[in-house]
């Protein structure tokens, strides 16, 4: 089993850590959880502050994980994906739905969150499918994961509506996904690019999923584009129902179309999404393994992660799915995912980091606050043993210490269950 267990807050002071830039800087962390200070040479002025010695460690903004599907974890020595694409894993998943039930979820899925803060997140967006052989089951299984964990990790739950959604023969669908969003789903998802498998349209798949967000006003976290069709244009509809008045936080996950277009569209879609204010989940872990099958040459399979951050986009990166037929490796770590984007898309460890930490929270938990290592902003950091990013990503230390909204987290691995 991972185990967790925090502390109660009270003002502390790390000494001496090395941050991500490489200066040494102190840390004050208040009685409510928060950052006060960040500098050097800090001294509280709290009698009972507790003094942590950072010396030789490096302090980073705590990682969140933006992307994630909790339960379908640990399923890849269950269900097989014979061909090893999107489609393939979508029907082995639907032809196994009846191995899968509420507990059985429940279990992989507390599974997979335990690790995920044993290494140093704070926070998971999750996505639950919803579909008619599977009805409300992953909905039934992370709410109750929801409420067990909620003091080792803060897992927000998307809704993931399955196809078709729009019209007549999208009815049932919908009638699930209503029932998810009374249920508690705090984000409404789908796959608008998947409407098309039956017939449906886009625009037409975007325009309900986006109604049913906006009645229930709540979030949207839609699988957009999954594909290495360059005329696909989900990421452009979001765009043009933000300008349209849709006033909601919206996130873009995968966008793996947008990275075949040429490098004037790229630009020009990228301008647009970062106007329209809409946060883009890079996932480099399951784009990689699910995409470009077949092809010659065999194209990189992720989002023009370049323009986009050129465009200020709030660009995350996320690890997707965890040892299931989507993606049958993955250690739910996010040194993991920081590595995969300096080497696939070619950032600087500074800037991959930020991809799995401060930008990530930012899609998790909204811009209205500050976020990362900064006054005011919510005490969840990382420490591990390492002389400077580079080598913490290269290495992926396993002594972590993890601060969620001030508390002290201590991971320990044992036996798993």
């Amino acid at each position: 089993m991972l185990f967790a267990t925090f502390n109660t807050v009270s003002p502390q002071l790390l000494h001496s850590a090395v941050s991500a830039n490489g200066e040494t800087i102190d840390v004050l962390i208040d009685a409510d959880g928060l950052i006060a200070t960040v500098g050097t040479e800090l001294r509280s002025t709290a009698s009972d502050a507790e003094q942590v010695n950072l010396s030789g460690r490096l302090l980073l903004p705590a990682p969140a994980e933006p992307h994630a599907h909790l339960d379908k974890a640990f399923l890849a020595e269950v269900i097989h994906n014979p061909t090893g694409d999107l489609i393939g894993a979508v029907e082995a998943m639907r032809a196994n739905r009846h191995l899968l039930t509420v507990a059985d979820t429940a279990s992989r899925a507390e599974r997979a969150a335990r690790r995920m803060a044993a290494n140093g997140f704070t926070a998971v967006r999750t996505h639950a499918d919803l579909t008619l052989e599977h009805g409300l089951t992953s909905m039934e299984a992370l709410l109750d994961v929801r409420k067990r964990l909620r003091d080792v990790i803060d897992i927000e739950i998307v809704a993931l509506c399955g196809w078709p959604v729009a019209g007549t023969s999208g009815a049932e669908q919908r009638a699930l996904l209503h029932n998810a969003m009374e249920m508690g789903a705090d984000v409404v998802g789908g796959c608008p690019h998947l409407e098309t498998v039956t017939g449906g349209t886009i625009a037409d798949a975007t325009g309900v999923l986006l109604d049913v967000a906006d009645a229930y006003r709540r979030p949207v976290d839609l699988h957009t584009d999954e594909t290495l069709d360059p005329t696909a244009d989900g990421l452009a509809c979001l765009v043009a129902h933000v300008f349209d008045g849709f006033d909601l936080p919206v996130t873009a996950s995968h966008c793996v179309s947008l990275g075949q277009k040429s490098q004037v569209q790229q630009v020009a879609i990228a301008e647009r999404v970062a106007e329209a204010g809409i946060n883009v989940v890079v996932l480099p872990h399951t784009n990689l393994f699910l995409q470009g099958r077949g092809h010659t040459p065999m194209p990189r399979a992720l989002t023009a992660v370049d323009a986009l951050r050129t465009a200020g986009v709030n660009v995350s990166a996320g690890a997707d799915n965890l040892q299931d037929p989507f993606n049958p490796l993955g250690r739910a770590c996010p040194f993991e995912t920081a590595g995969l984007m300096v080497l696939t898309s070619h950032l600087s460890p500074a800037d991959a980091w930020s991809t799995v930490s401060v930008n990530a929270s930012r899609t998790v938990r909204g811009d209205g606050v500050p976020h990362g290592l900064v006054a005011g902003a919510c005490a969840d950091l990382l420490s591990v043993p390492a002389d400077n990013l580079r080598a913490a990503i290269a290495d992926a230390p396993g002594d972590r210490w993890v601060w969620r909204g001030g508390h002290r987290h201590d991971t320990r691995v044992g036996p798993e269950t």
